[in-house]
């Protein structure tokens, strides 16, 4: 994705008020060999591009000046009621290092799923990204959870994942649940009652003949 950026030369809180009443999103670039530089962006642009997935999870071409370059977004503000981008960060990329960034995960093939097919279950997303390291080129735009063989009571771990090639998970030396399948309890009380229904009643005990 291409993103159109300038270079912004003056700083401060009243700069950055006008710029965003002049519709313009004041931001930053840093990383690699050259200093950071202060950017600006056509904030209704910026707005609708946050809007998609792709722009948070892949390496971004920002022309400056005629002059393009590899980027991530790293970080935005959002105002806290107007459909207003404050200000965006975003980070150099060296085709020859290894970066960090959080992807989103996707889940599919739950309703073909043991837990959910034949149980009713429903199958929570305990995770919705996953932070991973691998080279710009490796990058992917999201990672691909699938719930095919989950079954209730079970869970599915970061370790279970299927990561695209030259992408390794982040967890720290643990390995963190991203999703599990459960009953909810109204539908396993209400299974014990048909069940109660359907059971043959006990015979009376008979008295004593004197």
């Amino acid at each position: 994705m291409k993103v159109i950026a300038f270079n912004r030369t003056l700083q401060g809180s009243g700069a950055s008020r006008r710029l965003r009443i002049a519709g313009q999103t004041p931001g930053i670039i840093y990383g690699g060999a050259e200093a950071p530089a202060l950017i600006q962006l056509d904030g209704n642009a910026l707005y609708h591009a946050l809007k998609k997935e792709a722009f948070h999870g892949s390496i971004l071409e920002m022309e400056i000046d005629g002059k393009t370059q590899p980027v991530l977004l790293r970080d935005f503000q959002m105002h806290a009621f107007k459909q207003l981008v404050l200000h965006a960060d975003f980070q150099r990329v060296d085709a020859n290092s290894k970066l960090h960034k959080k992807i989103a995960l996707h889940f599919v093939n739950a309703d073909v799923s043991p837990a959910v097919k034949l149980h009713g279950a429903i199958v929570s997303h305990v995770l919705q990204e996953l932070e991973v390291s691998c080279l710009a080129t490796d990058l992917p735009e999201f990672i691909t959870v699938d719930l095919t063989t989950i079954d209730v009571g079970h869970s599915i771990h970061v370790a279970d994942l299927v990561l695209p090639k030259g992408v390794v998970a982040i967890t720290h030396g643990k390995n963190p649940t991203v999703a599990t399948a459960a009953v909810p309890a109204g539908h396993v009380a209400a299974d014990a009652a048909a069940t109660a229904e359907a059971a043959p009643a006990a015979p009376a005990a008979k008295g004593k003949k004197k």
